[in-house]
C-alpha cells in the first residue's frame, strides 16, 4: 500500500505544477494591454509639447509593425546613448523577444561582429544586452548577443 500511495501523490503533485505553469502563462495577455495603455498614455502626454510631435507617434506604430530587431533598433535610437545606438547598428536579427511568460524568458540577438568572444563584438555586446534590459522586463530572463558565425558574445539579465 505505500508504494501505491507515494505514486498517486505524486501524480497529484504533477497535476498542481502543471496547473500552477499554465495559469501563469494565461497572465501574458494582461500585461500586453498593460504596456500599451501606458504606451499610449505617454504619447498623449507628450502630443502637445511640439509640432513635430505628430511624426514620431506614426514612426512608432510603423517600428511596433516591424520585426523584433526593427523595434528594439528604434527604440534604441529613441531613448539610448550614442554608444547604445552604434551597438545597435550591427543587429541584424532579434528572437524570443516578444513571447514571454517570467518563469523563464530567452532572447537571441544576432549581429554582423565577427572573431566570437575574443573579437571586436563583445563590448558592444554588453551594450545590446544593458540596451536590451532597458527595452524588456522579465522576471527571470536572458539575453544572448551572437555573433555572424552564431559564436556568443554576450549575455545579460533583463
Amino acid at each position: 500500500m505505500g508504494m501505491k500511495s507515494k505514486v498517486v501523490l505524486g501524480a497529484v503533485v504533477g497535476i498542481v505544477v502543471i496547473g500552477a505553469v499554465s495559469a501563469n502563462s494565461g497572465d501574458g495577455g494582461d500585461g500586453g494591454k498593460s504596456d500599451k495603455a501606458s504606451v499610449s498614455a505617454g504619447e498623449k502626454s507628450g502630443g502637445g509639447q511640439g509640432g513635430s510631435s505628430d511624426a514620431k507617434p506614426a514612426e512608432d506604430k510603423a517600428a511596433e509593425k516591424g520585426s523584433q530587431a526593427d523595434q528594439f533598433k528604434a527604440f534604441v535610437n529613441k531613448n539610448g546613448t550614442p554608444t547604445e545606438k552604434e551597438a545597435v547598428a550591427h543587429i541584424t536579427k532579434v528572437q524570443g523577444a516578444d513571447e514571454q511568460n517570467d518563469i523563464l524568458d530567452t532572447a537571441d540577438v544576432y549581429t554582423d561582429f565577427t572573431g566570437g568572444i575574443m573579437g571586436e563584438g563583445t563590448g558592444p555586446a554588453k551594450l545590446i544586452a544593458s540596451a536590451f534590459a532597458d527595452w524588456k522586463d522579465s522576471e527571470n530572463g536572458l539575453v544572448t548577443v551572437y555573433d555572424a558565425e552564431g559564436e556568443i558574445l554576450g549575455n545579460g539579465e533583463f
